[in-house]
């Protein structure tokens, strides 16, 4: 058993916003994973939950859906945010929908979870978007640690009512996909999410990169679509998601996916210039 006293978590403290409902787009994208409902340990931490753990219950409710087993553990640098946090799930009142295993405790990249158990996902949500470019691989490794060799790490970051949202997916081989999550029904352009990429990305949205030539191709894509807004914007979207493949762009999933204001992305076709990934 760990010190508690004397333990520090790795990572600095963040501004620690949160909001109810604003992460239910990368929610439901981890609901559809194979490596949380094909595990034998569904074990899920949410890392940097923030100044409430409002968002890591609603985690736990929407992943016990596909997994009543799973496990959920929220992770915060803070202590008073983990005591905070604590509280909100002693206090649910007893005639709320009931939760899955669901606790909150100190920790950071290290992921500090018990002695020799995996995560089978880590969601790192709007956490590495306050810190350096370069510290993102870093943090990445240090998490790919506590990860079940088949789990998947959520590296993303969403704005403060959750219709426009970004994450990178990344498994033990490095990372995988890149996934924009927009709200359609007042959507202008999709362009929109370019303040809202992942850290590792958001400073490459310019000429020469990768995710720039990528959200071009999103946006004319989008306008080339717009005849289609008479049966809708799911139906405008997906069109442009259908445009963006056929131009030759790495898109996965399908329709289903799509409806829900989902594109994704092989991890290739967005990587930033220089970037290396080495086992």
């Amino acid at each position: 058993m760990r010190n508690r006293a004397a333990f520090a978590p790795v990572g600095s403290v963040t501004r620690g916003t949160t909001h109810t409902n604003r992460l239910r787009r990368v929610d439901r994208w981890i609901a559809a994973l194979p490596s949380l409902r094909r595990t034998g340990n569904p074990v899920v931490v949410d890392l940097g939950y923030g100044a409430s753990g409002v968002t890591t219950l609603e985690l736990a409710s929407r992943l016990a859906r596909v997994r009543p087993d799973v496990r959920v553990v929220g992770f915060e640098i803070e202590r008073d945010r983990v005591t905070r946090a604590s509280a909100q799930l002693a206090a649910r009142p007893a005639s709320a929908p009931a939760l899955p295993a669901v606790r909150f405790d100190l920790g950071g990249f290290e992921v500090p979870l018990p002695l020799g158990e995996q995560a089978a996902v880590i969601r790192a949500f709007n956490v590495l978007r306050q810190y350096d470019e370069s510290e993102v691989a870093p943090a990445w490794r240090l998490m790919l640690r506590r990860l079940h060799p088949d789990g998947v790490l959520i590296d993303g970051t969403c704005n403060e009512i959750g219709r426009v949202a970004s994450w990178v997916a990344v498994t033990a081989t490095g990372p995988a996909s890149l996934t924009i999550a927009l709200r359609l029904s007042d959507l202008d352009r999709p362009s929109v999410v370019a303040e809202r990429l992942p850290k590792v990305l958001i400073h490459r949205n310019v000429p020469g990169e990768r995710v720039h030539d990528l959200i071009r191709a999103l946006d004319s894509a989008w306008q080339l679509s717009a005849p289609l807004a008479a049966y809708g914007p799911t139906q405008r979207w997906i069109a442009t998601v259908r445009r963006l493949r056929d131009a030759g762009w790495p898109v996965g999933g399908g329709p289903a996916r799509w409806r829900l204001g989902e594109l994704t992305v092989r991890w290739e076709s967005v990587a930033p210039a220089g970037f290396v990934w080495s086992d």
